[in-house]
């Protein structure tokens, strides 16, 4: 908990970072699970946690969310 704000910081793993950075470039679940090779219900897994984290319920606001809170690249098309 950060005592000047009384807000806790939001810790995605290195792999949730990476789905959702896959995500933010376009990709489908599938795709992203072909490209880490994983299953797409280990991404979807993925997808759950960082929801919860981020307290949100779709792709979109965990995008938004993620990027306001500095968790993923501003422009990960690039990156």
């Amino acid at each position: 908990m950060n005592s000047e704000t009384g807000t806790k910081k939001i810790k995605l793993t290195p792999t949730e970072i990476k789905v959702l950075t896959l995500i933010a470039q376009g990709h489908s679940s599938k795709s992203v699970a072909e490209l880490l090779t994983v299953s797409k219900r280990t991404v979807d897994f993925h997808l759950a946690n960082i929801y919860e984290k981020l307290k949100v319920k779709n792709r979109v606001q965990a995008l938004r969310a993620a990027s306001r809170n500095g968790l993923i690249p501003q422009d990960p098309l690039f990156n």
